[in-house]
């Protein structure tokens, strides 16, 4: 990844205070995406650190849709999501995992990936790491291989990586 290319698209990231309780700044990913060179940008920072034997990205709901997608599309890769509940029609495995305030769920088809699948998990964000510790492990259930996940944003000072012991953790550009 050049320097240059990510203070480019970073300096569209906007910060929003209290939001989305007081005391969090919440980064926000919109402005980014809505400029069409810093969202490309970005893409290809992602895609500069994907391994060339990846089977397929893993895109977790619902902004890592957005990364996943992209990246999948500029690689010739194949995209799973990973779904809040209800939201697959087919027959799915699905994980509940703890977060900062509650539970939540997540589900991925059964038939999605197989033994022998080597995937990238993909998301904007990674805060505590509870939301891609779920995903890590819906994958391996299907006897796939999580390569790494990826982040455009991380928060270092939340800790996200030790919630991904094992796990290659690579992000694009870091908060303290």
């Amino acid at each position: 990844m050049g320097q240059e290319a990510a203070v480019h698209w970073s300096r569209f990231i906007r910060d929003v205070p209290d939001f989305p309780k007081p005391g969090i700044i919440f980064k926000d990913i919109t402005p980014m995406l809505a400029n069409g060179q810093a969202f490309a940008a970005a893409v290809s920072d992602m895609a500069e650190l994907i391994a060339p034997d990846v089977d397929a990205i893993v895109g977790i709901e619902s902004r890592g849709f957005i990364f996943g997608a992209a990246l999948a599309n500029k690689l010739g890769l194949g995209l799973v999501t990973v779904r809040k509940p209800g939201k697959l029609p087919a027959e799915i495995h699905s994980v509940e995992y703890e977060l900062e305030y509650g539970m939540d769920r997540l589900e991925i088809h059964r038939d999605a990936l197989s033994a022998g699948h080597k995937v990238v998990i993909v998301d904007d964000l990674l805060a505590t790491g509870g939301t891609a510790c779920a995903t890590v492990g819906l994958v391996q259930k299907l006897g796939a291989e999580v390569v790494a996940c990826l982040f455009a944003i991380e928060l270092d000072f939340l800790h996200g990586r030790k919630a991904l012991p094992g796990t290659k953790v690579l992000s694009l550009l870091h908060y303290d």
